[in-house]
């Protein structure tokens, strides 16, 4: 079709243009695929900064039009950190990639699979009726919407506890810290109703728990003892912990630590004690010992004891036959099971690594290239990186071990082979690896996971079209050539626990474990880059 546009002069320009269907969509975009991202979490964010997004026409659904960076959650509870500081919009993240991204700021209520749609409500009243309800199709599906706070179903739990998963509950948080000293302050009370209006439960010894106990010791003998000098000496801090010792994750020499500095900072910390109801008025908790019940009043309670599974997850895990889970399952490459083109990573998610004693059959069959029934050091050589990298539990195995390769490993096995090459049969071959599993962990549900996921998947997406034609995977043990990309391996790079008063601990790579001062400095170096 020929178009004519009268230009400054008078002059008369025609211009070949396409008819267009009306749906609003060109001929190029039309040619790429459709990947909708859920959420806008660690794991959302990092995927959707490493995207090469002109390959793709993206949708970014969440119910937050921002990035919270969450470690420092706690910080804001008492000030240390202003909320816009840990924020970052999603729309200025889109606004910096290639390509047209579309935001929508709704909640997904409902994952169809089958007709790969996603079903979302919109977080506005956008009409007379309500929220509006709506749909988006897609062609790769990529969730990433995290989990929300488990709280075991412990009865009053939900109505009467504050949580620290999200910006707002931090902003709760911090508003009803001041509303209890202020409570506190008004005339005619008596002690020991000051005393209840002050006493502040922490409920988890995990990193969270411990940071935001920390937090609010320091924020109450630094601030608010300045602004409140009369009720100063009556605030409590109580720290409940179900387990032996509090931040259980990291190496002993740290939980020790963590517990004597609380001690001689006032804050009570009770170990193996379950909570078992929360009124408005009272916790009850049940101690280690026989029928040892305890009911303490509070003025607020915090609860920090782990992550539980978000309802949308829940339902799209009955409708693919993944019932009886608590997250997700994916294989080693992020892809949901029994769902091809759908990707979960993160806290609603869990890699459902595959076992090598599993495959060892299959691994000795392949390597056995002459079908001899036995090995040659060559034959092993010559597939032991795929082995590797398909299966990283091996790699924890052999650091454990203090191996150097699969071949320090089989070493022994070799010099008692068969034959004056040394040989291994399939028996000795499997002897050799039958340890090796016992190294499979589930990968802790962490920002730092989530946020290599999200960049390992990105990279994948980058890279999909070219490794259609040339794979970079290692080989398939089941079926023929090679997998597209390397599976997913998560590389540790330390964890932190700040514990107040300018002090933290840090455990890194090596059994590297600092505590003090200077492992404060080294946690606000790397939050600060």
């Amino acid at each position: 079709m020929l178009k004519a546009n009268k230009v400054s002069g008078g002059l008369l320009v025609y211009a070949e243009t396409k008819p267009n269907s009306g749906s609003g969509v060109t001929e190029t975009s039309q040619e790429k695929k459709k990947v909708v991202v859920l959420g806008s979490g660690w794991a959302g964010t990092s995927f959707l900064k490493n995207l090469d997004s002109s390959l793709y026409d993206v949708q970014v659904v969440s119910a937050h039009n921002y990035f919270a960076f969450t470690p420092l959650l706690p910080s804001v509870t008492c000030g240390t950190v202003e909320p816009r500081s840990i924020v970052e919009p999603v729309r200025s993240i889109v606004k910096k990639k290639k390509g047209d991204i579309q935001f929508l700021e709704a909640e997904v209520y409902k994952i169809d699979s089958e007709n790969q749609k996603v079903h979302c409500q919109s977080n506005h009243d956008v009409t007379v009726e309500g929220k509006e309800q709506f749909s988006v199709d897609y062609d790769y599906l990529v969730i990433a919407v995290g989990a929300q706070v488990n709280t075991f179903n412990i009865p009053g739990v939900r109505e009467h506890c504050h949580f620290l998963k999200e910006l707002e509950d931090a902003r709760k948080i911090r508003r009803g810290i001041i509303d209890c000293f202020e409570r506190a302050s008004i005339p005619n009370l008596g002690e020991d109703e000051r005393e209840k209006i002050l006493h502040f439960v922490v409920v988890g010894g995990g990193p969270t728990g411990v940071e935001f106990s920390a937090a609010l010791h320091d924020f109450v003998c630094e601030d608010l003892a300045k602004l409140y000098p009369s009720v100063q000496n009556l605030v409590k801090i109580t720290l409940v912990e179900a387990g032996d010792h509090i931040l259980n994750m990291f190496d002993s020499r740290i939980s020790s630590f963590a517990e004597q500095k609380f001690q001689r900072d006032g804050v009570d910390v009770k170990k193996r004690y379950q909570v078992t109801n929360v009124s408005d008025k009272c916790i009850t908790m049940k101690g280690k010992a026989p029928g040892e019940i305890l009911s303490v009043p509070y003025g607020m309670i915090v609860w920090s004891t782990g992550i539980g599974t978000r309802p949308v997850i829940m339902d799209f895990m009955k409708q693919i036959g993944q019932t009886n889970r608590r997250v997700l399952a994916t294989d080693e490459w992020l892809r949901v099971e029994k769902c091809d083109n759908v990707y979960a990573l993160g806290d609603c998610a869990t890699i459902n690594q595959r076992k090598i004693m599993e495959d060892i059959s299959d691994i000795f069959r392949i390597t056995d290239k002459d079908n001899s029934g036995t090995l040659t050091v060559q034959e092993i050589k010559n597939v032991i990186d795929d082995i590797r990298i398909r299966y990283p539990q091996l790699e924890i195995y052999l650091k454990k071990e203090k191996l150097e390769d699969v071949m320090d490993m089989l070493r022994g096995f070799i010099e008692s082979g068969q034959g004056e090459s040394k040989e291994l049969d399939i028996e000795q071959f499997k002897t050799a690896f039958a340890n090796v599993d016992s190294q499979m962990k589930n990968l802790p549900a962490t920002a730092q996971v989530a946020a290599q996921q999200g960049a390992y998947l990105a990279r994948c997406f980058n890279r999909m079209h070219k490794c259609e034609e040339e794979p970079e995977g290692p080989l398939r043990i089941r079926g023929t050539g090679r997998h597209r990309f390397p599976p997913f391996q998560y590389k540790h790079l330390g964890q932190f626990a700040p514990l107040g008063g300018e002090q933290a601990a840090a455990q890194l790579p090596g059994d590297w474990v600092s505590i003090g001062r200077s492992s404060q400095w080294l946690w606000y170096s790397v939050y600060a880059r």
